[in-house]
């Protein structure tokens, strides 16, 4: 018998027993239950199956009264929060060993830490440079300008993988010496030769 006079047979024999509209509707009740269990898939399933009760159980041995207690990990202190003249000094020596990118890095976190010093700003661990810079600029808006320069020197050689040089140093320092100017309320020393 082949399979199309099987199927014709089946579903007229099946036609004899169930009226066309039940049969309608159970291929469409069908579709329907099929297509919102595609959709829904991960969600009906459970993330852990349950766990059989296993028949034999393994005895632990006791553990002597003696026996030390397993090491657990002691809270990790806070790093103490060091000076900005300490993060310029460390500034100053990777410049002077070329190692220009970290030394940005050290002369930006001596100007948070500047700003910190004098209640400027509230830092919070994770703060992006844009989140130092929006939340300095909030109660001081002059300190904006080389806060958001030496920003956008910090992100594009730390976030642009740009090479790092001398220049970007140079900047940063001058940034740095505008904004301990600005916080400090000096004059400017004048026009530089």
């Amino acid at each position: 018998m082949s399979f199309s006079r099987w199927w014709t047979e089946t579903t007229a024999a099946l036609g004899d027993r169930v009226p066309l509209w039940l049969a309608t509707l159970l291929l469409v009740l069908g579709a329907v239950l099929a297509a919102v269990g595609w959709y829904t898939f991960p969600a009906w399933i459970p993330r852990r199956l349950p766990r059989l009760p296993r028949l034999r159980r393994r005895r632990r041995a006791p553990r002597p009264a003696d026996a030390p207690a397993p090491l657990v990990p002691a809270p990790r202190e806070p790093e103490p929060e060091l000076p900005a003249a300490a993060y310029v000094s460390l500034a100053d020596r990777l410049a002077a060993e070329g190692r220009y990118a970290e030394a940005v890095r050290e002369r930006l976190r001596a100007m948070i830490r500047g700003l910190v010093a004098r209640r400027l700003l509230e830092q919070r661990p994770g703060m992006t440079v844009l989140e130092v810079v929006g939340a300095a600029t909030e109660s001081h808006p002059e300190v904006g300008p080389p806060l958001s320069a030496a920003g956008a020197i910090f992100s594009e050689l730390w976030y642009g993988q740009r090479p790092a040089s001398a220049e970007h140093d140079r900047r940063m320092r001058e940034h740095g010496a505008e904004l301990d100017r600005l916080l400090t309320g000096r004059p400017e020393d004048g026009p530089r030769p």
